[in-house]
């Protein structure tokens, strides 16, 4: 691995790390820069249940904000595994923990994984494609 492939890494680091800030800061706008504008979102609704997506930045904003309407959350990535695949093409893989409470009390909370799909777009690392491996527990 080169110094620019370090560097890139480091960028994808806090891209990362502003998605899981800002999102619990609910500051969606900002977080909507994160993405490119056709990126996509794959979750399921529990371990059992098919995959289910959003396509899209207004999209995929719209759905974790309509998810976390009046909660609290703390959301946490670990342990990235990046690799730089192309000129402006990178792939992560990121442990998770979230907690969402509503007033005080536990709603939610969760562990999983990441799998995410970089874009460097006007030289900036962008949200291409993530999907989401949690469980609840």
């Amino acid at each position: 691995m080169d110094a620019r492939e370090l560097v890139e890494i480091e960028a994808i680091k806090q891209l990362k790390a502003r998605y899981f800030r800002l999102m619990d800061q609910k500051r969606w706008d900002e977080f909507a820069e994160l993405f490119t504008a056709d990126c996509e979102q794959e979750w399921r609704a529990s371990p059992e249940s098919p995959p289910q997506a959003n396509r899209g930045r207004g999209a995929v904003v719209a759905f974790i904000r309509d998810a976390l309407e009046g909660l609290d959350s703390t959301h946490h990535g670990h342990d990235p595994e990046i690799a730089i695949t192309g000129d402006a093409t990178a792939t992560g893989i990121w442990a998770l923990f979230d907690h969402c409470t509503r007033d005080g009390k536990a709603v939610f909370s969760g562990s999983g994984w990441y799998e995410d799909e970089y874009r460097k777009r006007e030289g900036a690392w962008r949200i291409h494609r993530t999907r989401l491996r949690a469980r609840p527990f």
